[in-house]
């Protein structure tokens, strides 16, 4: 039986390329156990859920993208108009007398 032993900022594939024996013996556990471990049976569910997440934002951004065109032409159209009804009015110029010449 493997001996516990306490490892401190160690990266993992340093530790596991060092220590091939620790390596087998894991995975020799884990095949032993016949399940997948609580925690990584929860990070591939969060996975999958991010995944999700990241799929539903592309869509939404790529609709966004292909809505820019469509507001800008508006947006143009309407200032065209605004110009156009601002000329219809043309407002007769302020009868300001100034004080001093």
């Amino acid at each position: 039986m493997l001996s516990v032993v306490k490892v401190r900022q160690v990266p993992r594939n340093a530790l596991t390329q060092r220590h091939p024996d620790l390596r087998n013996e894991f995975y020799a556990r884990v095949q032993e156990r016949g399940a997948v471990p609580d925690v990584e049976a929860r990070l591939r569910s969060t996975i999958v859920q991010l995944k999700e997440t990241i799929a539903n934002k592309n869509e939404e951004l790529a609709r966004l993208r292909e809505d820019v065109p469509a507001l800008v032409r508006v947006l143009s159209q309407f200032t065209a108009e605004n110009e156009a009804l601002r000329q219809q009015l043309q407002l007769p110029a302020p009868n300001v007398i100034p004080l001093r010449p």
